[in-house]
């Protein structure tokens, strides 16, 4: 692990938004962050109760958040098709993962009197509303958080391409993509020392240095549908709720973003 600290921007680096007005965001979780690194629960209800307090401050501050969590806490489809599995099959076992993240969330938000709606791309009627635009944006508008579960229902798209469809089929200001570092940075941190974040960069500098913030899918619907992507980590104290917030934490992916990495504190 490498130890980073804020240092100081470039002089020509523009001041990248103090503070971001967000009224609609996506959430995006990883699924894997919700089990406890060498416990043996897929799910830890502790972790999952800390990420629901942050999102109820976030709530109570009347953010309007739409969550997308992953499954890979359960399944990653992709692994298992490279051990041979059928493609589709894999991805749709990986597709009702997430649901059960999601109802966990569900449980624990409503535990904390956060009004709460589950809804999938798989219709499963007994456990969750299937996906309708209208009607998420409505609840949203009512104040419920809702959780979007089944991926897109469609195999061989990530989560994270489902994050950037529903931001866009939503009207959201940005999506918060939950991660174990701190940002993206100009090289993979662990490999390389020299390694340098951005505060912000801009989506074609993005992807002209291959830069790793979403898959490609998800990234170019981003880019598309002028949608910012917001990386941040999700371990570090109360990031959460800060970047639900509009708080500057991570770096922001963006149509007119700086494009200059800020200096590795020595």
């Amino acid at each position: 692990m490498f130890s980073f600290r804020r240092a100081t921007h470039y002089q020509s680096m523009p001041d990248p938004l103090t503070k971001r007005n967000f009224k609609r965001v996506i959430l995006k979780l990883s699924g894997e962050a919700l089990r406890e690194e060498g416990g043996h629960d897929n799910i830890s209800p502790e972790i999952v109760e800390q990420m629901a307090k942050q999102i109820k401050s976030a709530h109570q501050a009347g953010i309007e958040i739409g969550v997308v969590v992953g499954g890979g806490n359960f399944w990653r489809g992709v692994s298992a098709s490279n051990r041979g599995m059928e493609r589709a099959t894999a991805d749709y076992m990986g597709m009702l993962a997430t649901v059960m993240n999601a109802l966990a969330l569900q449980s624990m938000l409503e535990a904390m009197d956060v009004p709460t709606r589950v809804q999938s791309a798989i219709e499963m009627k007994n456990v969750a509303e299937p996906f309708i635009r209208r009607v998420a944006m409505r609840h949203l508008e009512l104040g419920r958080v809702v959780i979007f579960a089944a991926g897109t229902g469609n195999p061989f798209f990530s989560t994270d391409t489902t994050a950037a469809l529903r931001a866009s089929e939503i009207g959201a200001d940005a999506i918060l993509k939950a991660t174990k570092v701190d940002g993206v940075y100009d090289s993979d941190p662990k490999k390389n020392a020299d390694a340098r974040r951005f505060d912000s960069v801009s989506f074609v500098e993005a992807l002209s240095r291959r830069l790793k913030v979403l898959d490609s899918t998800a990234f170019s619907l981003c880019m598309d549908n002028n949608k910012p992507i917001i990386v941040f980590d999700m371990m570090a104290t109360d990031n959460i709720r800060k970047a639900l917030v509009g708080e500057p934490v991570g770096t922001m992916v963006c149509a007119d973003g700086a494009s200059a990495p800020v200096e590795r504190a020595g």
